[in-house]
């Protein structure tokens, strides 16, 4: 039986009144304007968007992908990355914060442990959902140093973790440590169990509000229920999963998000506080050539950027579809690395082509231009995007799969 038609046998044996999804959507949608007007301040004066995260949570706007049969809205991939485009282009802070309570639950969609699902379908219904604390630094990329060991009935972890993406909002943490006989361990404790520290100390020159930063494990207890395991990895080795793909896809919706609301500024600038310069022919900005010819230049990236994120997402959807055979997912994974391309060079280009628009006043320290570029540099610093062009060459030059890194 494939992955589509398991889920439909079970939604036939277990009905329940499942959330609309429509609905769920204006809702959030409503709340974006207020999340957009204030986010420049808050990442000027480094005010952590803590009520706006809550107000998603609480509005069931983080389980979007919660199946019918749990009583969630069973959204579709498409539709979560539409969304968080959106989001991201109120706020990208915000957006990216929010991309391990995504993808745990994406974890949870893609594995075959059906109480796990039940469980934190529950969970995330009920307004919480799961962070992550699961790098570090100081070693080779990928290397864990945090120790767990045996203690009685239950386990002690010590160690401290970085890129903590969105733990100081979240009600759960995912982490991973090295256990006495040097294989790793993943477990969720609650993000206020004794002994965890959550420090904001991300010192990125962009997304700054992501609460990325360390996370300190001080002898913190691990009672053994709260051991689980990775769906993507089997016998140590990372599997080629379709969580991978919507992990990507995840941060090419911000970079669209980013793009989108670079031209939101490009317009609201040139047609308020812009001035023509000295010797062009306009009296006023919103008439001068070269103006309109970057904003319409900019407004063609963002929208090249939205269209290949969606695309990429109706593939991921396809791929659920097919029951994820193995050929869906790395075509999936090919559209991905495509879109991720072009929305980190629709974004990045689009915050330098915004100065071009705006003039010397632009850079004036009030208007916080600059956050554009700095954020969307650092959404695609995760991954080189040159990586990306390379494998779908290879892809298609010499029918070479795409890497189970984890990046594609």
């Amino acid at each position: 039986m494939s992955q589509a038609q398991h889920t439909q046998h079970a939604e036939s044996r277990n009905p329940q009144i499942a959330l609309d999804l429509p609905t769920l959507l204006q809702h959030g949608r409503a709340l974006l304007p207020a999340f957009a007007k204030g986010a420049s301040a808050r990442e000027s004066e480094r005010q952590l968007p803590y009520q706006q995260v809550k107000e998603l949570a609480q509005a069931k706007l983080l389980a979007l992908r919660v199946p019918r049969r749990y009583g969630g809205p069973g959204a579709s991939v498409r539709d979560v990355i539409d969304w968080l485009i959106d989001v991201a282009a109120a706020d990208s802070n915000i957006a990216q914060s929010l991309r391990p309570a995504y993808l745990y639950l994406e974890g949870l969609l893609a594995g075959d442990d059906e109480a796990a699902r039940q469980h934190w379908a529950k969970h995330y219904l009920a307004g919480e959902f799961v962070g992550n604390a699961g790098w570090e630094i100081g070693g080779a990329n990928g290397a864990i140093s945090s120790r767990i060991v045996a203690e009685g009935d239950h386990f002690r972890v010590n160690g401290s973790k970085y890129y903590s993406t969105g733990s100081l909002y979240s009600n759960w943490l995912t982490i991973t440590a090295l256990n006495e006989q040097d294989q790793e361990t993943r477990f969720i404790i609650p993000s206020d169990r004794e002994g965890v520290e959550l420090v904001d100390d991300f010192d990125a020159m962009g997304q700054r509000l992501t609460a990325s930063g360390t996370t300190r494990l001080n002898n913190v207890r691990v009672n053994a229920n709260e051991l689980v395991r990775n769906p993507q990895y089997r016998d140590g080795k990372a599997q080629r999963t379709i969580v991978t793909p919507f992990a990507q896809l995840f941060l090419a919706a911000t970079l669209a998000g980013i793009a989108r609301n670079v031209l939101h500024d490009a317009i609201e600038f040139t047609r308020h506080v812009a001035r023509p310069i000295k010797h062009s022919s306009a009296q006023k900005s919103v008439d001068d050539p070269y103006v309109t010819l970057r904003v319409g230049h900019i407004s063609a990236q963002a929208f090249a950027a939205r269209a290949a994120v969606l695309q990429a997402a109706d593939k991921i959807d396809a791929a659920w579809a097919a029951g994820l055979d193995n050929d869906a997912v790395v075509a999936a994974s090919i559209d991905v690395a495509q879109a991720q391309y072009i929305a980190a060079a629709a974004a990045l280009d689009g915050a330098q082509a915004l100065f071009d628009v705006a003039g010397a006043s632009a850079t004036s320290r009030k208007h916080n231009l600059d956050r554009h570029w700095r954020n969307a540099r650092t959404v695609t610093n995760h991954n080189p995007r040159d990586w990306k062009a390379a494998v779908v060459g290879a892809y298609y030059l010499k029918d070479q799969l795409p890497p189970t890194s984890g990046l594609f």
